[in-house]
């Protein structure tokens, strides 16, 4: 078993990214849905900065699960792990940040729409709403294939650390059906983000698993001569 710096590095880092990830969300005013909407702006605008940095912890802790992936792949680049390890550590970090950049839209023109909108009328509202209708529709992509790319990364991710035993076979099982989950679930139903979110807290929830059992277990890999 590899127990060191290296892996106290990355157990710390999954959990501090769902700490980030998981306190941002659950402790904001308010949480945008799929898209932004007209009465998204009052609520975030009665706490704005504190909704401002319940966000920036957030989209921190996407960054932080980058983190604690790549800290995986220089751990696992080595044969015979590194033919799957690395594509699925791929995915996961593709879709990490592109969750992040759909993330630090919502947070720049939420808190911008507030002034925006701010003792307007229901139709200066709109024709706002209206401006940012193409990019409100991109960024729900954005998320959608976030969540696909980190499905699919998660699949193989989760496969090679139930092959090879470099960690406990629930906790890469549960990776495995969680990406499978995401991605069966965003293919066939329409943009619906309270059915996903569950899968969201599930997701935090394997981090903290799989960075708590590297810190009290280490890693089952050797090194490569």
């Amino acid at each position: 078993m590899k127990k060191d710096f290296e892996t106290k590095f990355v157990g710390w880092s999954f959990i501090f990214a769902a700490i980030l990830l998981w306190g941002g969300w659950m402790f904001s005013t308010h949480n945008v849905g799929e898209y932004l909407k007209a009465d998204d702006f009052a609520p975030i605008g009665e706490h704005v900065w504190y909704w401002i940095w319940m966000y920036r912890i957030h989209i921190f802790g996407w960054v932080t699960l980058g983190i604690a992936m790549f800290g995986l792949v220089s751990i696992l680049n080595q044969k015979p792990y590194r033919v799957i390890v690395i594509p699925g550590i791929g995915m996961i970090v593709v879709g990490t940040f592109t969750l992040a950049i759909a993330a630090a839209f919502y947070y720049n023109f939420g808190a911008w729409g507030v002034g925006k909108t701010m003792d307007k009328s229901p139709e200066e509202v709109q024709t706002f709403m209206d401006s940012i209708l193409s990019t409100n529709n991109y960024v729900t992509c954005f998320n959608r294939f976030g969540r696909i790319f980190s499905g699919v990364g998660l699949i193989l991710f989760g496969f090679a650390l139930a092959k090879w035993n470099i960690v406990n076979k629930w906790i890469a099982y549960l990776g495995l059906l969680m990406g499978l989950a995401a991605v069966i679930l965003i293919l066939s139903i329409a943009d619906n983000f309270e059915l996903y979110k569950p899968l969201f807290h599930i997701k935090v929830l394997w981090m903290v698993l799989m960075g708590a059992w590297i810190l009290i277990k280490g890693m089952n890999v050797t090194e490569e001569q």
